[in-house]
Order: C-alpha cells, then sequence, then structure tokens
C-alpha cells in the first residue's frame, strides 16, 4: 500500500539539479524538498569510497532499485577522493549538455566547507535544504510526509543488531532518545544510516524479501540479499 502520493516532476521548472545520493532519509528529504520548489531534479549521484567501508556502505542494486522505484536517473562511480569525482561527474554532464545547475545534499550540520567549495569550484548553486535543522523535526516531517525508511547499518559500539531493519517511525524516534539521547536523531554523526523503501517520490515500494545482519569494521550491517520492487516484476 502506497505511503504518500507521488510527486509531479517538472513542476514549475527553476532549474536543473542533481542529488547526492546514498540511499538514505536525509538526501532523499533534502531531494522531495526541492521538488516541491520546483526544481528538476535530473540525476541521483552516488559514489563508493574504494577506500574504506563506512556506515554509508550499501549494495549498488538496491540504489538502482530506488532510482527504478521513483523514475529519477541514477549515477553511482567509485572514487578515491569525492570531491574530485563529484566534480568530473558534473563537469562531464554539462559538456554533453545536461545544463545542470544546482546540487542538493542531505546535510544537516557536518560537510559544509566541502560542498561549498565543490559547488563554488563547478559554479553551480549549493542547495542544503536540511541545514540546520532539527534533527528530530526533520525526522518527524520526514514520517508526516509519508516515507517509509528502515536502518540498514548502526556503530556497534552505540547501537546493537537488533536496530537493524527498524522501520525509521515515530516509536522509533521515542526509543532511539529514551536508549541513548546522546545519539543524534539523523545518525548526522555516523551512528546509523537508513535506506528509503517508499514514500511520494516513489511510483513502487521496494519490499525486502531476505536479509541477514552482518557485523564488518565496527558497524552492523543489514545484507539486503533479495529485494522486490512492488507493482513490478520480483
Amino acid at each position: 500500500m502506497k505511503t504518500g502520493t507521488i510527486l509531479t516532476l517538472n513542476k514549475n521548472n527553476k532549474g536543473r539539479v542533481v542529488v547526492s545520493w546514498t540511499g538514505g532519509k536525509d538526501g532523499c528529504f533534502a531531494c522531495y524538498k526541492a521538488i516541491l520548489e520546483g526544481f528538476d531534479i535530473s540525476y541521483l549521484l552516488s559514489f563508493r569510497d574504494l577506500k574504506r567501508i563506512g556506515s554509508h556502505a550499501i549494495n549498488p542494486e538496491l540504489l538502482s532499485a530506488q532510482s527504478e522505484a521513483m523514475g529519477i536517473l541514477l549515477l553511482q562511480r567509485d572514487f578515491v577522493s569525492y570531491e574530485a569525482e563529484f566534480k568530473r561527474v558534473v563537469r562531464d554532464l554539462n559538456e554533453r549538455g545536461a545544463g545542470i545547475e544546482s546540487a542538493v545534499f542531505g546535510h544537516i550540520e557536518t560537510h559544509k566547507n566541502l560542498v561549498d567549495r565543490i559547488c563554488s569550484d563547478l559554479d553551480i548553486e549549493l542547495m542544503l535544504p536540511l541545514w540546520n535543522h532539527d534533527s528530530e523535526q526533520i525526522l518527524t516531517d520526514f514520517i508526516d510526509a509519508g516515507f517509509e525508511a528502515i536502518v540498514v547499518s548502526a556503530k556497534a559500539d552505540l547501537l546493537g543488531e537488533e536496530w537493524l531493519g527498524r522501520t525509521i517511525d515515530k516509536k522509533f524516534v521515542s526509543d532511539l532518545r529514551n536508549f541513548n539521547n546522546t545519539i543524534d536523531p539523523c545518525g548526522e554523526d555516523g551512528e546509523f544510516h537508513s535506506f528509503v523503501i517508499d514514500g511520494p517520490l516513489f511510483k513502487n515500494r521496494i519490499r525486502i524479501v531476505n536479509s541477514e545482519k552482518r557485523l564488518w569494521d565496527g558497524y552492523w550491517f543489514l545484507d539486503i540479499s533479495d529485494y522486490a520492487i512492488d507493482g513490478g516484476e520480483d
């Protein structure tokens, strides 16, 4: 069952933008806010760090599933330098006539100097729809908008494996606050990472069919081995 209303893209077009994409709630919600403002989301840009596995590591096929479920093109690239690769991708797109004018990031309190520099060097507008907003309010707004996300990784010294796979709903917010109120509700400091499976940007819901919990390099990961796009082919 759908959790929200599908948005109509390209409404009151204010320009073409790319979105920095990890599959999680913050980038997704930032994308949603940009669309509500009338921007045309041309591409989701996802980058995988070749030097390490961190909380944002996720099966690239799942990101492709999100792209398919939303109907927004996804570009996935490996990187040694995130900054260099992000600039390379946007420059290549614009050299081919994409007309990218802005980049959207889901950062709340971190990495602003980096993304400022990236966008300045590319001569495009930086968009940070969630910047300096209250983390708990962001989650509340995300949930109220009709999005559905699950926890797919958690820092093992802070959160146990029982948090993996949990739906990020109002009970999650309350339970996290009661468990450890020093943990940022959005996981802004890398405490956990999420994966969005449905919401107002999605034409079809992603259903997790099979998964296994694994401990790797200080993080619990939900290793999703099988999924389906409801309304599509299994």
